[in-house]
């Protein structure tokens, strides 16, 4: 992380110059003036100390013996640890091609020898003054990149809280409405679809048809096979009813104990008859021994069905009197069959 150098001085300065008097003079009248000064005679000396503790700005000779200014410089910008320090160039060096060499090599300033001690203090106060803008804007935009990753994460988090609470709550809604034995829709379930499904065939004038079914002689199936043999039939009861369907708006619910319901909206009474007929046959085609029966050796299914257009004045429980009662008259003529009233 970027922090600005924590100097009780104005700035800390890196004089690096192969000529002691210049570095004595340029050492007294920056220290003078609240800077804190370092200094080096040679380049190779100038890169360990700026590398070890990396300076605030760095003052660089260009003619010395080891290693001149430029190749300083351009070691100090090609090293992740010094690149950003700032480099003024001193030189008596005064021709232009030395002075576009030194921007060139990545200066930021150049001072010509002999130099002049207000010049000096002004160029050395303006770059140190645009270090500290620069590493302030630095950790500013550091700050700024950190706060947007919090961000992110917690708008990650909370997408993933949103996603888990969604299936939470789409389990919560399946175990609602489902019936917990056969799988298919509960009796609540067949209530709030039957209410929703009567008002909207309502506004549109189409019919919805409703299939009661009833497993015949259930009772004594029971008591012969066992509670949980009782429950295997209907759940294969259940997964024959589901099958015949064939429209998603089609819905099959457990009405109570061994009754079953078939909502069927957009379909005529015919309609209902005919998946009614498929449902019969498919529960047939189970082949559930039934030796207490009284009509056969297998598991069968009485029918009522009904159809109606629905009214916004009427209620759904007239077409379910009427299932019922279709129902009734199955049992009544002797079960395994399928009766609809209009």
């Amino acid at each position: 992380m970027i922090r600005l150098p924590n100097h009780s001085k104005l700035g800390n300065i890196l004089l690096v110059d192969d000529k002691p008097d210049n570095l004595r003079l340029l050492s007294e009248m920056l220290i003078d003036n609240g800077y804190e000064v370092r200094r080096v005679t040679k380049g190779k000396m100038a890169l360990i100390t700026a590398r070890a503790s990396p300076p605030d700005l760095v003052l660089l000779d260009i003619k010395m013996p080891d290693m001149d200014g430029y190749e300083v410089c351009v070691q100090l910008k090609a090293d992740s640890r010094t690149a950003e320090i700032p480099v003024i160039f001193m030189s008596a060096l005064d021709e232009l091609p030395d002075k576009v060499k030194a921007f060139t090599m990545g200066g930021v300033d150049y001072i010509t020898k002999p130099f002049q001690v207000e010049e000096v203090l002004v160029r050395v106060k303006t770059q140190i003054t645009l270090r500290r803008q620069q590493q302030q804007l630095q950790i500013q935009n550091r700050q700024l990149q950190e706060e947007i990753q919090r961000r992110k994460e917690i708008e990650a988090a909370l997408q993933r809280s949103q996603s888990e609470l969604q299936k939470a709550n789409a389990e919560l809604y399946r175990l609602a409405h489902l019936d917990g034995l056969t799988h298919v829709a509960n009796r609540r379930r067949f209530d709030e679809y039957i209410d929703r499904e009567w008002r909207r065939l309502a506004r549109e004038g189409q019919p919805l048809s409703l299939i009661m079914c009833d497993v015949d002689y259930f009772k004594p199936y029971n008591d012969h096979y066992g509670h949980q043999m009782g429950d295997d039939c209907l759940r294969a009861i259940a997964r024959a009813i589901s099958d015949s369907l064939k429209r998603p708006a089609d819905l099959a619910a457990r009405y109570g104990g061994e009754e079953f319901a078939v909502l069927l909206p957009n379909t005529p009474l015919d309609g209902a008859i005919a998946v009614a007929e498929d449902i019969s046959r498919s529960v047939r085609h189970l082949e559930i021994p039934h030796p207490h029966s009284q009509i056969g050796a297998i598991v069968t299914l009485s029918f009522g069905v009904g159809s109606q257009i629905p009214h916004p004045e009427n209620h759904p429980s007239t077409l379910i009197d009427l299932a019922d009662r279709a129902l009734y008259q199955s049992k009544e003529h002797g079960r395994d069959r399928v009766t609809a009233l209009p």
